[in-house]
């Protein structure tokens, strides 16, 4: 019998972590049967070098009040720790070192499938983790060609398995620190703690 504890991963700059997030991870989890979810901020993601980003403490902060209200979502400090810009592939070797009782699936949106082509190493990545594809507002899978993905077999077919329309919820943390600097409501779009972090801290007001 498997007890080996499955894990997804859902990586973001989450800056900042909104309602979005957290339907994806409970649709992620619901669908796949996934004990758990690890919220894994990056640090300088390299597709977002030019993004201006809040201090890794306030969003670490922010999923950390977040993840209190629910035991099944954890915050991985990680790829904060480790500083730079990270790639996936060396954050889920380094999870499978540390934790070797578990069986993790990357999560990733609609948007992303089209992107993986162009991850570090996806082939081996591909090797080493399931990933899991979450629809977005305006994806069709039924569209979805695999020679539109890039990838040699056996991994477009593979990928498109895992592939599930999850609650189409058109939020973004663009647009939540445009409200904010604004001067506009996110209430509904964060949860409450979160907007009330957003305030005290006064973030993403210019």
């Amino acid at each position: 019998m498997d007890i080996r504890r499955k894990v997804g991963i859902l990586g973001g700059t989450f800056n900042p972590v909104h309602i979005g997030h957290l339907i994806v991870a409970r649709d992620a989890m619901e669908r796949f049967e996934l004990d758990e979810v690890f919220l894994l901020p990056g640090a300088v993601p390299p597709h977002k070098c030019g993004e201006r980003i809040s201090a890794p403490e306030h969003r670490v902060a922010m999923l950390e009040m977040v993840t209190e209200l629910d035991d099944c979502l954890s915050v991985c400090q990680m790829e904060i720790d480790r500083g730079g810009v990270t790639y996936t592939i060396d954050t889920v070797a380094q999870l499978q070192r540390e934790h070797p009782e578990m069986d993790f699936s990357f999560i990733i949106g609609a948007d992303s499938l089209y992107e993986l082509h162009t991850w570090k190493d996806i082939c081996r990545l591909l090797g080493m983790c399931r990933f899991i594809t979450l629809g977005r507002p305006g994806f069709d899978i039924r569209a979805v060609d695999p020679a539109q993905l890039n990838l040699p077999p056996p991994w477009p077919e593979r990928l498109l398995q895992c592939v599930m329309q999850g609650h189409l919820v058109d939020i973004s943390s663009t647009e939540i620190r445009n409200r904010v600097a604004e001067g506009l409501s996110i209430r509904y779009l964060v949860p409450d703690v979160v907007e009330m972090y957003i305030q005290e801290h006064g973030l993403y007001r210019c």
